[in-house]
């Protein structure tokens, strides 16, 4: 199974079309397209994340290997089985109102897709009222916000208090570089991350919290 080292190893350099290369020469060879993503594929998205925790890489080095992967994925998409592209959860993610950053919101969507979680993005400047909406919708386990301004922040205490006013089953994560842990406390949401890799972790945790 050299081939599936390689391909993780390609992945998280981010080189795409070597990776694509590596995948059809590995379907040619025999090797299932379940196996080439699960032990290949997703582990080097995962690698990609604990490097970028650690610190070892960086924003550009992130997206890249995210590029591999997508690329990666798509060459195997017809060969999979309905058992390996099904996912442990959903979410939607978004910036809230006001806020038009989303270089962390895409990372956390890498990170996420990387955990094989299903992602609906709605961009920036996102409504309150649309994160409730589009997450009844898509029938979603976790409403992520995200912010980078201090003044858009209160935004996510109402996405937090329309889930409560409704009594709808929902998790809400919040993160950004102002946000903190103490925010997260007072005005109720359900996680805090400081990271990327943090969030996709706890987004696991929670949705198999929810699955018990």
């Amino acid at each position: 199974m050299d081939k599936l080292i390689e391909i993780n190893e390609i992945i998280q350099k981010g080189r795409a079309k070597i990776a694509v290369k590596l995948v059809k020469e590995a379907l040619d060879s025999g090797i299932k397209a379940d196996t080439i993503l699960k032990e290949a594929i997703l582990p080097a998205m995962n690698e990609v994340g604990i490097k970028f925790k650690n610190e070892e890489i960086f924003v550009p080095e992130v997206l890249i290997a995210a590029r591999a992967t997508n690329k990666s994925v798509e060459v195997l998409k017809p060969f999979l089985s309905e058992d390996a592209t099904k996912v442990s959860g959903s979410v939607v993610i978004g910036t809230v109102k006001g806020d038009l950053h989303d270089i962390g919101k895409n990372l956390v969507r890498i990170m996420l897709e990387g955990k094989g979680i299903v992602v609906h993005d709605l961009g920036t400047d996102v409504l309150a009222e649309r994160f409730v909406e589009e997450a009844l919708e898509k029938n979603v386990d976790i409403i992520c916000c995200s912010a980078l301004l201090t003044t858009t922040m209160p935004e996510m205490k109402k996405v937090v208090d329309l889930v409560k006013e409704r009594n709808l089953d929902f998790k809400v994560m919040i993160g950004g570089a102002p946000v903190t842990q103490e925010y997260c406390d007072e005005i109720g949401a359900d996680c805090y991350t400081d990271d990327a890799a943090s969030a996709s972790e706890e987004a696991v945790r929670l949705i198999l919290e929810k699955g018990q």
